[in-house]
């Protein structure tokens, strides 16, 4: 386990390094800077700006230095948002995410999970095909065309619910369920497609010729081993959703990381943009390693060892 462990680590923090050199790289490569704007800037001041934030270093050194302080635990200050950090930005706005994504993973686990099961059980009758119509539709729409339909029906046409903003129960509603929505499909199809396996096993004969109950031949042993699948599927869904939808969150106006990244896009703020790239990074790797534990704990089966997993 230990050895796995080691491995594992040293592996997440190659792929990082290589993450961050090539967003780096991209990031120079393009032209322009942080201090373009519309409304040229006097020379002196765009000196005086570069030189406070040593954009006019080389950028070998430039690297250097924010791989230096990145080992600190610095990722640097803002170009266009004065006396913020990144450090600060993703200490205000990653809970807001986080808050939004544990929802919107909630209610993707509690619609999709069943969903999928239902469908699994009911095979060729009218339940799987109406799971089978919502999860096509829900992965044939995108995000900002639900988002916007929401918006629509819920908030300008019916008047309901807030179209955005960020604060209030009934603000989180229309983004929770948008954000839901692609991954509940997945769910529920992954979830159908491993019951189905799963309930064909020998060992299921058995116990339905034992005289068990279906429920708890559902619940306690199909179950169980169906749900492995999915459980694959969380690592980078938790990771990609808690550390904020970008589309999601610049529609709605939360204040979560989604829309901080978008608009360190847009104003070329170099700082946030590599800072949020190299923490959605580094918790997508934790959470597949977490991901990877929690397999030991589902299928007691399943071991992992120093030198495989077996």
């Amino acid at each position: 386990m230990a050895r796995y462990l080691v491995r594992r680590l040293f592996t997440m923090t190659i792929a990082l390094w290589l993450i961050i050199t090539i967003t780096f790289a991209m990031m120079h490569a393009i032209p322009g800077g942080p201090f373009a704007s519309e409304k040229k800037l006097p020379d002196a001041v765009k000196k005086n700006l570069e030189e406070r934030y040593r954009l006019n270093d080389p950028l070998w050194k430039q690297y250097l230095d924010y791989l230096t302080n990145l080992l600190r635990g610095d990722l640097g200050p803002s170009f266009k948002y004065e006396h913020q950090t990144v450090n600060d930005i993703i200490k205000t706005a990653f809970p807001v995410s986080a808050a939004l994504g544990s929802l919107a993973i909630l209610f993707s686990l509690m619609v999709g999970l069943p969903a999928g099961i239902v469908a699994a059980l009911k095979q060729n009758r009218w339940q799987d095909y109406l799971c089978m119509v919502l999860t096509a539709l829900c992965f044939s729409v995108p995000s900002f065309i639900l988002s916007g339909l929401l918006m629509y029906v819920f908030a300008y046409h019916f008047g309901w619910l807030p179209p955005a903003m960020w604060g209030t129960w009934q603000q989180v509603i229309l983004p929770t369920i948008a954000l839901s929505a692609f991954p509940t499909a997945i769910i529920a199809r992954l979830m159908r497609s491993s019951m189905l396996e799963v309930m064909q096993q020998d060992y299921l004969r058995t116990a339905r010729a034992k005289g068990l109950p279906e429920s708890m031949i559902v619940l306690r042993h199909a179950l169980r081993n169906a749900i492995l699948p999915v459980v694959t599927y969380m690592g980078p869904l938790i990771a990609t959703i808690l550390t904020g939808s970008f589309v999601v969150e610049s529609i709605f106006a939360v204040p979560g990381l989604g829309r901080w990244f978008v608009q360190s896009v847009s104003s070329r703020d170099y700082t946030v943009i590599l800072g949020v790239t190299v923490f959605y990074s580094a918790f997508l790797m934790l959470m597949n390693l977490l991901v990877d534990f929690a397999y030991t704990w589902i299928d007691p089966r399943i071991k992992i060892t120093g030198s495989k997993e077996a």
